[in-house]
């Protein structure tokens, strides 16, 4: 069973020189759903801002309709909960978004985490992390927090 699950999520998320630009494009979506998934669930406690957040932040990055966002969303739980790292999603952004790409997608993680209003030690610990793995300078760091905070 789990060799399934596995072999399902390896699918969907290699890019490999025969993909398409579509499987790119799909997988990336699928990249980006599932840490901005992990924002809103790294603190335990989950709001129904933060849910409602992260579907704004995945439309408005994607163009994308309400039922593909949930199907989108329906996918990135199910890869959270048997993924233990963000290497493999933080990668495949890093080959495929340019540089702009990566830090409009550090402040939707901000956005996120600010949808309850707080900004918890662990949330504020990921988007720093994920920030590194994708090769962020610290000063895109700190000024997508501050858009982030001000619109809040």
């Amino acid at each position: 069973m789990m060799l399934r699950v596995k072999q399902f999520f390896e699918s969907r998320l290699n890019i490999s020189s025969s993909s398409s630009q579509n499987d790119i494009d799909h997988k990336l979506k699928l990249g980006c759903a599932v840490l901005m998934f992990e924002m809103v669930h790294v603190d335990g406690d989950i709001h129904d801002n933060e849910e409602q957040k992260i579907r704004q932040a995945l439309q408005q990055q994607f163009n994308i309709t309400d039922a593909e966002t949930e199907e989108l969303l329906t996918i990135a739980h199910e890869k959270k909960n048997t993924t233990a790292d963000y290497y493999q999603f933080t990668s495949m952004i890093n080959q495929h978004y340019s540089q702009e790409q990566k830090i409009f997608l550090v402040e939707q993680l901000w956005h996120i985490a600010y949808a309850d209003n707080v900004l918890d030690k662990f949330e504020e610990h990921l988007v720093r992390k994920l920030a590194e793995l994708l090769h962020v300078p610290h000063r895109h760091f700190m000024q997508s927090k501050h858009r982030a905070e001000n619109k809040t």
